[in-house]
């Protein structure tokens, strides 16, 4: 069965757009098809201070996996990508590349490790600009 599932990109650390890029084509192989990319938009460190500015996007994919196989996918392409910490107890840092599930069809999951809708996406203008931007 088909999914539509909207992901959010983050990227402060190296070359930042050329990051998004290769996560979205490590999303491509792992996850599924991308039907739809916003833009790149450019956002300062939200929850933590850092010199170094984001760039995000949203994309939008059709997959087949189950909510905590796409959360373990995910976390595969940003491990792979060379991001060594997680945040933790709310504590964010520098990261080459971040991916956050936010909406997975019209699905409420609240997890210890896995919540859906993404709790904190509509304080985060980073996210919710780029969304709407592909929402449909």
């Amino acid at each position: 069965m088909q999914h539509t599932v909207y992901l959010g990109l983050g990227s402060n650390l190296g070359n930042k757009q050329a990051n998004i890029g290769q996560a979205i084509r490590k999303i491509e192989e792992l996850i599924g098809t991308v039907e739809r990319q916003s833009a790149l938009y450019v956002s300062e460190p939200w929850g933590f201070r850092s010199s170094h500015n984001f760039v995000n996007a949203v994309v939008r994919v059709s997959t087949t996996l189950a909510p905590l196989a796409l959360l373990r996918a995910t976390q595969q392409i940003e491990r792979n990508m060379g991001r060594k910490k997680k945040s933790t107890d709310g504590i964010y840092h520098d990261r080459i590349i971040d991916i956050d599930i936010l909406l997975y069809d019209d699905l409420t999951i609240d997890e210890p490790d896995l919540k859906i809708p993404h709790p904190l996406m509509q304080q985060r203008p980073f996210v919710m600009i780029p969304l709407k931007e592909i929402l449909e």
